[in-house]
């Protein structure tokens, strides 16, 4: 089993600064691609950000330059610092992993159960 963990939402006021991070754990061999969504209730969810094993990102237009995507390989974590916050970022957030796993080595896509960011004006 693996499981994605995330932490690090709340309340925050329009132009500040939250920290996401997320810990996967469980019958990992290693991990691909980490990183994180957003859906707001009747909407699709969307890519925020995306960082490989090797340290290449991808960020949606909407956060760029204000939000970044970092990990540790060792801890199998993932973090995501917003800044600037807008009230359009209001969301839940979810982890993200495309990662490899112990058994079988099968390659899988896991998800997190979200964290919710409230941004007020």
């Amino acid at each position: 089993q693996v499981q994605l963990v995330e932490s690090g939402g709340g309340l925050v006021q329009a132009g500040g600064s939250l920290r996401l991070s997320c810990t996967a754990s469980g019958s990992i061999f290693s991990i691909n691609t980490m990183g994180w969504y957003r859906q707001v209730p009747g909407k699709q969810r969307e890519l925020v950000a995306l960082i490989t094993n090797g340290g290449n990102t991808n960020y949606a237009d909407s956060v760029k330059g204000r939000f970044t995507i970092s990990r540790d390989n060792a801890k199998n974590m993932v973090y995501l610092q917003m800044n600037s916050l807008k009230p359009e970022d209001t969301s839940v957030y979810y982890c993200y992993a495309n990662l490899v796993t112990t058994l079988r080595h099968n390659v899988m896509d896991y998800w997190g159960k979200g964290t919710l960011l409230t941004v007020s004006s």
